[in-house]
Parts: structure tokens; C-alpha cells; sequence
């Protein structure tokens, strides 16, 4: 996965929904990145640094 990525959660974490989709915003390191979650409207929930194991990749850019 790399920055501008599609991602959707594959399960909860932080108080954000298994399914939620978001964008990944910046690469921190192999196990780390900080992501960019929407609501079903598109709207920002949240930015949250989520490790990568918590992700699964929808769209690559």
C-alpha cells in the first residue's frame, strides 16, 4: 500500500467501524500509516494513525 490509496478497515479500531473506507494520507513506516476515513456521504470522520494490518486495499493509485 502507498500514499493516495483506497482502504477500507478490516476491523474496528478506534472507534471506527470494521468497513470503513478512508484514504491513506502518509506512509509512516511498514507498520504505520496515518488515513483519511469518510462517512457513506463522503465526509471526513477522522484522521487516525492505523497500522497496516488493520487495512485491506481497495483502489491503488
Amino acid at each position: 500500500m502507498k500514499e493516495l490509496d483506497v482502504v477500507r478497515l478490516k476491523e474496528d479500531y478506534k472507534e471506527i467501524s470494521k468497513g470503513t473506507k478512508g484514504t491513506i494520507v502518509l506512509i509512516y513506516d511498514d507498520k504505520n500509516c496515518e488515513v483519511e476515513f469518510f462517512d457513506k456521504e463522503g465526509d471526513t470522520i477522522d484522521v487516525v494513525m492505523t497500522p497496516l494490518k488493520k487495512l485491506e486495499l481497495i483502489e491503488s493509485f
